[in-house]
């Protein structure tokens, strides 16, 4: 009977050591947790976002990430907010008047030359504020699930998987990895700045930077926008290589409205990755619930593929792109509409209206297709933008859009 006893926990004790330890996923409970009311949108400087931060540190430590902030996992940074939105923003150790926020930063540590950084913005918009969309008197949180506690999610995702594939291997992976969730994203890319400025890891061995805001809407087509594919020559191909999930709209520019661009401005190669606009962007109807978690789960997929790859392929190459911001018109007037950025086709999709404006007052809906502005042509979002450019407020113009098939041509007053 001892034997048998013996035999069976020798089996037992077997099964346990072959049977694979597997990343715990909690992506969508860190999506509920960061866009909870009780976090009131998670604003720089407010107790939302130190409530955040401190969720983040906690989820570091459970993933087994050591710290590489100035202060255990946090990075502070304080600033004064811009009154002049011409101008840079200011940071500052010991003033009046200045907002203090914090990025999260944790590490595992290869022993490797090289560090590749992961990161995603964690701060919101509060209650709203300037960066509001919403049109209601009034006020509302803004808990932003997709912009950006999806990025985050997927942000830990990957430290999990990639802590536990380091743990398990003889061999480790040739890089380091720096997992960052950045705060002051929505007021002008303040953490991601002041960590350029002031890295807590040497910035010459950083190789290369994933950056993830708004990944959790991926539409039924699978379209999945990929930026800063021109910042280093073997991107295209890698990100070629493994996708047979998603239709890849690639942008090269190093340069856009988020996180990577403080990295692509330190000559660092980037990819963002993003799954468009929508209604709810910048309003308080973006909620957990409306998130896509299964494509959530083949974004975090591809990603780690990606970095898999690229793991012996030694330091990467930077190069610099064309800044398409610096080529954008500027203009006096809007349509009041939120452009579909994924949309390839010809002419601008129109991917949602708002009340009272000049789009919304002649007719135009969500789906829409704009393919003639005026006088001009509308082939992309650019022609669009030049299109739009030559008129002022009062102006009225024609307009033709694609809806079902029909060409429509309506009138719009600026």
């Amino acid at each position: 009977m001892k034997q048998i006893f013996i035999v069976f926990v020798l089996a037992l004790l077997t099964a346990c050591k072959t049977e694979p330890k597997v990343a715990e996923n909690n992506i969508k409970a860190d999506v509920e947790y960061l866009a909870d009311d009780k976090l009131e949108g998670r604003q720089t400087g407010t107790e939302g976002e130190a409530l955040a931060a401190d969720y983040l540190v906690k989820r570091f430590k459970e993933i087994g990430l050591t710290e590489k902030g100035t202060e255990g996992y946090l990075q502070p940074f304080s600033f004064k907010p811009k009154t002049d939105p011409h101008k840079e923003v200011e940071f500052s150790k010991n003033s009046d008047s200045t907002i203090t926020g914090n990025n999260v930063i944790g590490f595992i540590d290869n022993n490797a030359a090289t560090t590749i950084v992961i990161g995603a913005h964690y701060d919101h918009l509060g209650y709203g504020g300037e960066g509001s969309l919403y049109r209601g008197e009034d006020k509302a949180i803004h808990n932003g699930a997709d912009d950006n506690a999806s990025g985050v999610a997927v942000m830990l995702n990957l430290a999990s998987r990639l802590k536990l594939k380091n743990d398990k291997a003889e061999v480790k992976d040739s890089n380091n990895y720096l997992f960052m969730a950045f705060s002051g994203e929505e007021m002008g890319l303040l953490g991601s700045n002041y960590f350029s400025k002031n890295p807590t890891i040497d910035a010459e061995s950083i190789n290369y930077m994933i950056n993830m805001d708004m990944v959790g809407r991926l539409k039924a087509d699978s379209t999945l926008a990929v930026y800063g594919t021109g910042t280093s020559p073997i991107f295209k191909q890698t990100l070629k290589a493994h996708n047979d999930k998603f239709k890849l709209i690639e942008n090269e520019s190093g340069v856009g409205p988020s996180d990577h661009t403080s990295f692509y401005l330190i000559d660092v190669p980037v990819l963002h990755f993003f799954t468009g606009q929508h209604e709810d962007y910048h309003k308080p109807g973006d909620d957990s619930e409306k998130l896509n978690y299964e494509g959530m789960n083949l974004i975090s997929d591809y990603i780690f593929e990606i970095i898999s790859d690229l793991d012996d392929n030694g330091e990467l190459a930077f190069r610099t792109t064309k800044n398409e911001s610096e080529e954008t018109p500027r203009f006096k007037v809007g349509l009041g509409v939120v452009p579909d950025y994924l949309y390839d086709g010809e002419g601008m999709r129109i991917d949602g209206t708002r009340e009272e404006t000049p789009a919304f007052n002649a007719g135009l809906k969500k789906g829409d297709v704009v393919i003639k502005l005026g006088d001009s042509t509308i082939t992309d979002m650019m022609s669009y933008m030049r299109a739009l450019s030559v008129f002022e407020k009062g102006d009225e113009t024609n307009i033709s859009v694609k809806r079902d098939g029909e060409t429509i041509n309506t009138t719009v007053k600026f």
